[in-house]
């Protein structure tokens, strides 16, 4: 019996669902509308951030979603940043780095040597470390960016007291 015999006879009678990202906007207001309220504390115009935020979103990197937005692509990282969005020019050595820089415990030549990134990735990491996210600029911006912030594992791993 050949394929095409078994097949015979067989039809399509659903049809498959697009299946995406779910996002979902309960404001009317638009990005930049929500951006006004933080405007003093981003490094961009709302306008700007409401660009960079729909430009990355959609996966466009870091960088081509700032050219977009026309601001550039390290103002692109700060923006995201206050905004909420976990970006880490550095791994956590690197940031263990700059804490110490940051506490006057190395210089800052040799601070650069031991960060693993180049001049440009420090400065990004300082900004990180001594600037928070702004306070609610999440929730204007979650609805966007649609994406799950806690750790979908949490309740599978167990606790490090049982070692105990």
């Amino acid at each position: 019996m050949t394929l095409s015999e078994i097949a015979a006879g067989l039809e399509v009678t659903t049809e498959q669902e697009t299946r995406g990202v779910a996002a979902v906007d309960d404001t009317d207001a638009t990005l930049a509308d929500r951006f006004r309220e933080f405007a003093d504390r981003l490094p961009c115009t709302p306008a700007a951030a409401a660009t960079l935020v729909t430009e990355y979103a959609a996966g466009a990197s870091v960088g081509t979603a700032a050219r977009e937005a026309g601001v550039a692509p390290v103002t692109g990282t700060k923006a995201l940043h206050r905004l909420g969005e976990p970006v880490q020019p550095l791994g956590p050595t690197g940031r263990e780095v700059v804490r110490d820089w940051l506490d006057a415990r190395l210089s800052r030549t040799e601070a650069l040597e031991l960060a693993g990134g180049d001049a440009t990735d420090f400065a990004l990491a300082v900004y990180v470390e001594t600037h928070d996210p702004v306070p609610g600029a999440r929730d204007a911006v979650s609805s966007a960016l649609a994406v799950e912030t806690s750790d979908p594992l949490t309740e599978t791993r167990s606790g490090t007291d049982e070692f105990l």
